[in-house]
């Protein structure tokens, strides 16, 4: 079956930095598009950043040239390097799959940026 485990969330300083990892299983990796959505109480799930089906890649306004998206094929993990935190990056962030026809979602990791 499929499975999208997230890890790495916590709390960090703004200003600070964290990795999160997505780990995968139950389908073909490497043919998936990934990508980072986030959300906030309230609020809709927004992206984050994404690979596309044919491997390229978009990133968030909010994020561009602090937030780095990667994928290890070998090791069926994507990856989601986030620097230079700010309070407003505080949410829940989920892994996501896509498989041509199906979506799948990981249970999510809390981000808390706060002093």
């Amino acid at each position: 079956q499929v499975q999208l485990v997230e890890s790495g969330g916590g709390l960090a300083q703004p200003g600070g930095s964290l990795r999160l990892s997505c780990a995968a299983s139950g389908f073909i990796f490497s043919r998936a598009a990934m990508g980072w959505y986030r959300r906030v109480p309230g609020k809709e799930c927004a992206l984050v950043a994404r690979f596309t089906s044919i491997g390229t890649w978009n990133y968030a306004d909010s994020v561009k040239g602090r937030f780095t998206i990667s994928r290890d094929n070998a090791k069926n993990t994507l990856y989601l390097q986030m620097n230079s935190l700010k309070p407003e990056d505080t949410a829940v962030y989920y892994c996501r799959a896509w498989v041509s026809p199906y979506e799948y979602w990981g249970q999510g990791t809390q981000v808390t940026v706060s002093s």
